[in-house]
């Protein structure tokens, strides 16, 4: 297998995309935070003393998606044509799993914007509880949904 991202002299590079052909790109990916029943309903209650959990984890889910290529060394800079953030709350276990869906229509695909944009989300919600509960556990970031482009689409 040939590494996309080394030269032949196996220095690290950005793959050129210039030659691709332009496509609409999705990208679905989704993660879990698991906290305490007091942090739990802390967030869910809006008692937070730092301001609106959900809602200021969905600004930096956004955020994140948007300034990926400042983060990870090889993402090349994408003109995002939407980011939306789903919050869906688990009661019975005190979590909330984060989605967050990418989307453009361009050379190179989203799903590192979508799975940077979950975990930077994840993170603040991490970040506004963390002096209630410092065990909180962020899990199963994964990719769910990818589609457009040469390789086609991915469904988990």
């Amino acid at each position: 297998m040939t590494l996309t991202h080394l030269d032949e002299h196996n220095r690290a590079k950005m793959v050129d995309v210039s030659l691709k052909e332009d496509t609409t790109r999705i990208a679905v990916a989704t993660g879990t935070i698991t906290m305490s029943k007091e942090a739990f309903l802390n967030v869910v209650l809006n008692q937070n003393k730092k301001g609106p959990v959900i809602q200021t984890a969905v600004i930096a889910s956004i955020m994140g998606a948007k300034k990926t290529p400042e983060l990870i060394p090889m993402c090349h800079p994408l003109l995002l044509s939407g980011i939306n953030c789903d919050v869906e709350q688990l009661d019975e276990i005190c979590s909330f799993r984060l989605t967050v869906t990418a989307k453009l229509k361009g050379q190179t695909g989203v799903e590192m914007e979508a799975l940077t944009g979950v975990s930077i989300g994840l993170l603040t919600i991490y970040d506004m509880v963390k002096a209630i509960d410092k065990s909180m556990v962020i899990s199963e970031i994964a990719l769910l949904h990818k589609s457009g482009g040469k390789s086609g689409e991915y469904n988990r």
